[in-house]
């Protein structure tokens, strides 16, 4: 099964990696790192489906005009995929990663989404003809039984009444891994800037329709600390959704999908530290499960 592109085939990833695209996976790696800890804060006050609304609301806001001005630079033929990328790479996740956090504690979720890498590779061999090997395959399996050891990992009390919220991270990671392979080989040609402003313009404005129906502007205006709540989800919005976004798309057009999504390699260290800094409680076998997660992502990665 395959997906016609409006792109050549991609070329094998070069051998040398730029000084900048490092730099850029660090600075993201930390972005989104903190992200987990910056919806923690949010939920204080506000609902997961107003938190996702208004995190798509701000970031749609922050980028518009460079939206506007970019109306122009996509083919007839890569709306339909910025659509796509702006629903499963940007609105759903929003939803599903808050909604999550509501009973997992910021820290393992940030340690779920390391699983963006292994699905990207998976994506990316089903529909986009991406070369996978056994070793890829091993570590594929090695990942996916880290998610589990994670998932059902804690106290007895914690494993029966979370486990079930990381499953709403394991789907937003899966999600993540389409949209990574759409922007790569759907997406070519669109400036970095331009193509996250108008994926974020495709949905924004069904998370402000949706945001007017809920009462968190009524919070807004009875609730002294919601404002400082809003000052947590606005951080969110403008950082690791609008300005991570711009990035990640530079990313993966100067390098590859596997290599993008070598972020994930730090972000569990950046969301454990501020999780255990907030209080979370951390078992060992949860820092057994990230390990085996870890190894196999970097697995798939080293694996030719």
């Amino acid at each position: 099964m395959s997906i016609k592109t409006t792109s050549p085939a991609v070329a094998a990833p070069s051998t040398s990696t730029p000084a900048l695209a490092w730099i850029i996976l660090g600075g993201l790696s930390l972005i989104w790192g903190t992200s987990f800890i910056l919806i923690k804060k949010g939920l204080a006050v506000f609902s997961s489906d107003e938190l996702g609304a208004i995190r798509i609301t701000i970031a749609m806001l922050a980028l518009l005009p460079f939206a506007l001005r970019g109306l122009k630079a996509p083919k007839a033929g890569q709306w339909k995929f910025l659509v796509i990328s702006g629903l499963i790479g940007n609105l759903i996740p929003a939803f599903l990663f808050a909604y999550a956090e509501t009973q997992l504690a910021s820290g393992l979720a940030g340690v779920l989404n390391s699983l963006t890498a292994l699905f990207t590779l998976i994506i990316g061999a089903v529909f986009f003809q991406q070369r996978i090997t056994l070793l890829r395959v091993l570590g594929i399996l090695i990942g996916i039984g880290g998610t589990a050891v994670l998932i059902f990992s804690g106290s007895a009390q914690e494993t029966s009444s979370n486990s079930f919220y990381g499953l709403y991270v394991v789907l937003a990671t899966l999600l993540y891994g389409g949209s990574l392979n759409i922007i790569k080989h759907c997406l070519a040609g669109i400036k970095p800037l331009t193509m996250a402003s108008l994926s974020l313009l495709t949905v924004g404005p069904l998370a402000f329709g949706y945001l007017l129906t809920t009462p968190a502007f009524e919070k807004l205006a009875t609730q002294p600390q919601a404002w400082e709540a809003l000052g947590y989800i606005t951080l969110l919005a403008v950082f690791s959704t609008a300005i991570g976004l711009v990035f990640y798309n530079k990313l993966i057009h100067m390098t590859n999908t596997l290599f993008a999504s070598t972020s994930t390699y730090l972000m569990p260290i950046v969301a454990l530290g501020w999780g255990l800094a907030d209080g979370e409680s951390i078992y060992l076998m949860h820092y057994m499960g990230m390990a085996v997660i870890l190894a196999g992502v970097l697995l798939v990665n080293r694996a030719k």
